[in-house]
């Protein structure tokens, strides 16, 4: 079979795919059974063992190769013109047909796997206000006494003294005390990396991501530390096969209150706190002002760091990039595409009832 063969039976393979993607993702207890408890935990470990001991990100080096291929072959167009312009789009396709595949098998059938809800049996309803100003008064309080417990004064903001290194190492202390009680997050074998692309991650505004290709979990170490342990156990979580960003930042913020460390603690109830206001707020923006203003002030000036430090990158073309990222949630069975971060507020709200948040 020469070359143009094998890149239009590619591209018939990448329609194949397609239609057999439609028909996986009708049946999420088969994916969470045979793949997402099957294969992918087989896969993921070995990924961390193999690139797990290297200092430095595997999966940011493939990107930076395909990006130069990328730039290459549009170079080689833009020679050609547009000779030979039926080749080229079986060339293309043909790519992105064996990307396509590895990126499922690797890790992206997790996209169609069981909800949280149910593996974990809560109660998926239609919470009401007062379900979520007692979820949010419970999450003022969690964090006004890990604030307490860091400062030992209600004015302070908190600063952190180890370096990222140390509280990206120390991620995996909230997933062995979380899998205790629940087995299904346990965690061996960390991979978790500072992104080499940390800057130009920051002017897209995002504070990181996982790497289906090598198994890593990518941080931007640019980010408030405050904010890192929140960040670093909610890509873990997208490493244990939970796609959903919803629910990757609720095991986030799960396995940070976990840790033994306070400001891990601080650093999830913190998270989870701004994500339960601003749903607060959404619904009763006079109660929302009201739960802001009783707020002590180390709390708000922690908050303010962050928010401070996003505004300083904010650029023109951030809004593109987290269009094209909102899009490609929205093609993965994550409707609500980037608003889907928020909806962990669901399973907190369930989660405590069932289980408390302590």
């Amino acid at each position: 079979m020469n070359k143009q063969n094998i890149h239009k039976f590619l591209t018939i393979f990448f329609i194949v795919q397609i239609l057999f993607i439609s028909i996986v993702s009708k049946f999420p207890e088969f994916v969470e059974t045979y793949y997402s408890n099957g294969i992918y935990p087989g896969i993921s470990s070995l990924f961390r063992k193999v690139f797990g001991w290297i200092p430095f990100s595997i999966g940011d080096i493939y990107y930076f190769l395909l990006g130069v291929f990328l730039l290459h072959s549009l170079y080689m167009i833009s020679r050609r013109g547009f000779k030979n312009i039926k080749k080229g789009i079986f060339n293309f396709l043909a790519y992105i047909s064996v990307f396509y595949f590895l990126f499922n098998l690797l890790w992206g059938f997790n996209y169609y796997k069981d909800s949280l809800f149910n593996t974990l049996r809560l109660e998926q309803k239609e919470y009401s206000l007062d379900d979520l100003i007692a979820l949010t008064d419970d999450l003022v309080e969690l964090t006004t006494n890990s604030h307490y417990n860091i400062t030992k004064n209600d004015t302070t903001k908190i600063s952190i003294t180890d370096s990222e290194d140390t509280i990206i190492q120390q991620v995996e202390i909230g997933y062995k005390s979380l899998s205790n009680k629940h087995k299904q997050f346990k965690y061996q074998h960390k991979s978790i990396k500072k992104s080499l692309f940390s800057l130009p991650l920051t002017y897209m505004g995002f504070s990181g991501y996982f790497n289906p290709i090598s198994g890593e979990a990518q941080v931007d170490y640019l980010v408030p530390k405050i904010n890192l342990p929140m960040i670093s156990s909610h890509e873990v979580a997208h490493q244990l096969g939970y796609a959903s960003e919803s629910e990757a930042n609720f095991i986030g913020y799960l396995a940070a209150t976990h840790h033994t460390t306070e400001y891990f603690k601080f650093s999830g109830y913190s998270a989870a706190l701004r994500y339960s206001i601003r749903a607060v707020y959404g619904r009763d923006s006079i109660k929302g002002r009201q739960i802001i203003d009783s707020l002590p002030q180390g709390i708000v000036k922690t908050f303010q760091e962050s928010q401070d430090f996003w505004r300083t990158y904010q650029n023109k073309a951030e809004p593109f990039f987290k269009l094209f990222y909102d899009n490609y949630l929205k093609a993965n069975q994550q409707k609500d595409g980037m608003k889907g971060y928020s909806k962990m507020v669901g399973l907190l709200v369930a989660y405590r009832e069932k289980y408390g948040l302590e």
